[in-house]
């Protein structure tokens, strides 16, 4: 654990390095930092329904795998939408919005916010505000989804806080990162906040697009369902836990490269799923880098995207990270 001593961070500003959102703050959250919910029951019953439902329908799933019902085209349907929503995530909610790895045009900002809305993980602002949250406090008192923040000791403890890293913080809404203060560039941005606004239009267009693509691809109306059924509930099950392990394993197990102050991991066989996300401790150590993996051996899906689009001219500003400085914050130095 980081031992320097810093001020309480004033409200982060997105277009830093990430030094304030980074760094603890020394006396805790306060409500300031809490981002209010105005139907609490509205908001677990959601939560729930769209947490347990792909559980539901991935039973269903098993059942069509052992009628034999799983066609080429429910792969290619659940292998698009995986893609496409879970680069709305990395590349869109996470490295664009949230740390401004990047600069992009307006009209390719919307189609990130829109295709990481339909991975169904949350409005992009309220997504942006507890991912900043957590930075600002990393496995400390304030993090939104920390493993290893009160939740006793001793196995019981390790499991309790794995859980609630997982999953269970969704369900609590007294950590939550407050909106207007973690996010007001993306609340004053008309495009996110547009999106934000009408996020259950993109996650049931997501949904639709699943029985879109397998109705086209197979040419069916059985096709239509199998295709949402992969390529909806499915694909938002592996997503959304895929996800999840980021909060959860990769603040557990790994290797821990640099010092970040936090339990931050890099856990490889993940990384390959999570698109890059899983090289999580070099994340903590250089929240603004566009790119997570550091060399070959270090497969970053959504940094080859990034890279891609900067060269097509998508995207500019994208923020590196010299391997001299790197070096300056390893454990191997």
């Amino acid at each position: 654990m980081s031992t320097h001593s810093i001020q309480r961070p004033a409200a982060p500003r997105p277009d830093s390095d990430d030094a304030q959102v980074q760094s603890p703050a020394a006396d805790g959250p306060t409500p300031e930092d809490v981002q209010p919910v105005a139907y609490e029951n509205l908001d677990r019953f959601l939560t729930g329904l769209i947490t347990v439902g792909p559980i539901v329908a991935l039973g269903f799933a098993g059942w069509q795998l052992w009628d034999g019902l799983l066609h080429g085209y429910d792969v290619l349907v659940f292998a698009i939408m995986y893609l496409l929503t879970g680069l709305g995530i990395t590349v869109g909610f996470h490295r664009l919005f949230t740390h401004r790895s990047f600069k992009t045009y307006p009209a390719v900002r919307f189609v990130f916010a829109v295709l990481g809305s339909a991975a169904v993980e949350g409005p992009v602002i309220s997504w942006v505000a507890d991912h900043r949250k957590h930075h600002a406090f990393s496995d400390r008192e304030g993090d939104p989804h920390s493993p290893h923040v009160d939740h006793g000791t001793g196995l019981r403890g390790i499991l309790r806080g794995l859980a609630h890293a997982h999953v269970g913080w969704l369900f609590i809404h007294t950590a939550r990162g407050h909106r207007e203060r973690y996010a007001p560039d993306l609340i004053a941005d008309p495009v996110v906040s547009f999106v934000d606004k009408t996020f259950f239009v993109w996650a049931i267009g997501g949904l639709a697009a699943a029985f879109g693509l397998g109705y086209l691809i197979g040419g069916t109306l059985t096709a239509g369902l199998t295709g949402l059924l992969w390529g909806g509930a499915v694909r938002m099950l592996v997503l959304h836990h895929v996800t999840y392990s980021i909060n959860s394993l990769c603040h557990f197990f790994g290797r821990h490269t640099y010092d970040t102050g936090d339990h931050s991991r890099n856990l490889a066989w993940l990384a390959p799923f999570s698109l890059g996300e899983a090289w999580h401790n070099n994340h903590h150590a250089f929240p603004t880098s566009a790119f997570h993996g550091f060399g070959l051996r270090q497969l970053d899906i959504s940094a080859l995207v990034i890279r891609g689009m900067e060269r097509l001219g998508l995207a500019w500003d994208v923020v590196r990270v010299a391997p001299e400085r790197r070096a300056t914050k390893s454990f191997a130095a």
